[in-house]
């Protein structure tokens, strides 16, 4: 039994040396970390969640207010008002309904292809935001007139001096938001945890009192 132990012995230092080399050289370190159950169900959860939310709020919001006064929610600072947006989120790009369709259609199935090797909590909540919210507006391009691929989207959170938008644009937002956050703390969608090597070496050698 001594013996497979001491053939270890030699692959473990190989690993540290390579470790400290990547951290003369500036390389990125990825740390792995358990991965646990994978988070597809809670990515299609979150998902589900934002879509059909906005989904009944534009169909609430079109019943009740379309072609009539506007709402005032925080005076006149926050109404609810029906806006028929041709563009992007919170009205920009009024000319390229195809092309923002086709980007949509492009986002859910990056998506889907991160999924399939899913297992941060944090990123699930994220991606199904982003997922949810493209559904949602993809939704409206695809069955709302004048045509499918060019279907206007249904906004009507309006804040003044800002833009017009729905809950899906929101919901997009607060993901990217969060994607960014994690991307920034160095997560993985896998779990893993990406760090720089620099700042790996500077915590060493202040451990050491260098």
């Amino acid at each position: 039994m001594a013996e497979p132990a001491e053939a270890a012995g030699p692959t473990s230092d190989g690993a540290e040396a390579g470790a400290s080399a990547g951290a003369s050289t500036g390389a990125s370190v990825v740390t792995e970390a358990p991965k646990g159950r994978r988070r597809v169900g809670v990515l299609l959860v979150v998902a589900l969640l934002a879509f059909l939310i906005d989904l009944g709020s534009k169909l609430l919001i079109v019943a009740r207010l379309e072609n009539h006064a506007a709402i005032k929610v925080i005076g006149d600072v926050v109404t609810f008002q029906v806006i028929r947006n041709s563009g992007a989120a919170f009205g920009m790009g009024q000319a390229l309904t195809v092309v923002f369709t086709m980007i949509a259609s492009a986002v859910i199935v990056v998506i889907w292809r991160i999924a399939r090797r899913l297992y941060s909590l944090p990123w699930a909540i994220a991606l199904g935001l982003l997922l949810g919210g493209a559904l949602g507006n993809l939704t409206d391009r695809l069955f709302r007139a004048p045509g499918v691929f060019r279907g206007h989207v249904v906004d009507f959170i309006s804040v003044q001096h800002f833009a017009v938008f729905n809950l899906a644009d929101s919901a997009i937002v607060c993901g990217g938001i969060l994607v960014v956050l994690l991307s920034f703390r160095g997560s993985n969608p896998d779990g893993t945890v990406h760090q720089q090597a620099e700042k790996s070496e500077k915590s060493e050698k202040s451990e050491k009192g260098e």
